[in-house]
């Protein structure tokens, strides 16, 4: 097959890449990698270290960089919001409530998709929104399957303890009543990407008065199903 593109430097910068997707390379190694002129593998690799798509280890090896896996990350979460939109609303319409999607970042949790409740009362939480992770039945979700050193340190603060993060971890889902705000109530769970991590939480949220102080009764089941069809379509599409 051609392996050609007719842009020959772009071309012979994929094969660069190409040789250290295998691993560590001296400049020796590049070359025998790719066949390129010593001259030619030497200012590629250089000018792709100054865009960090290549970067050095401690030995001054090439190695992949940084930058490949901001990109992929970027294209993880635009894969995510193509894959959830349709069943946020699905969600919406089965539960009659508003539907988000959550991801963390960092000492926060952000809103990066949702659906909302066409009519009435609505707990409307805008795409972009950064909300604590401190409290909040999205909050538990994002935190209940962390390593156990960075779990005990995401409750310092909390609205939730340990136990409440264990029956997280048993049944599938979180609620909340009145944690984040005061009257709001709200049903979550886990979104898992690659090796079974969790990535992002589905939510449905709204007042107490509609979904009552026991929240998951109504919602727990359509919310694990939603994450889990989001999951699966994750998984397809990788």
């Amino acid at each position: 097959m051609d392996n050609s593109s007719g842009v020959g430097v772009l071309d012979k910068a994929v094969l660069v890449l190409n040789a250290l997707e295998a691993g560590p390379a001296s400049l020796a190694q590049l070359v025998q990698a790719t066949g390129l002129a010593r001259p030619t593998a030497h200012r590629l690799a250089v000018a792709l270290e100054h865009h960090r798509i290549v970067s050095r280890d401690t030995q001054g090896r090439f190695v992949l960089g940084p930058r490949l896996s901001e990109l992929s990350t970027a294209a993880g979460e635009d894969r995510l919001l193509a894959v959830a939109a349709p069943v946020l609303l699905h969600l919406r319409d089965l539960t009659g409530e508003s539907a988000q999607l959550y991801r963390r970042q960092g000492d926060e949790r952000v809103c990066v998709a949702a659906a909302e409740r066409a009519s009435g009362l609505r707990d409307t939480v805008p795409v972009g929104s950064a909300l604590p992770m401190t409290a909040g039945s999205a909050a538990q979700i994002l935190l209940a399957w962390e390593e156990p050193d960075r779990l005990h340190r995401g409750l310092r603060g909390a609205k939730f303890t340990a136990a409440t993060l264990a029956s997280v971890r048993r049944r599938g889902w979180a609620h909340s009543v009145g944690e984040r705000e005061q009257g709001v109530a709200s049903v979550s769970a886990p979104i898992r990407g690659s090796g079974g991590k969790v990535i992002a939480a589905v939510s449905v949220s709204g007042p107490i008065e509609r979904l009552t102080r026991a929240p998951g009764r109504l919602h727990a089941v359509p919310v694990m199903a939603a994450a889990e069809r989001i999951t699966e379509a994750m998984r397809r599409t990788s």
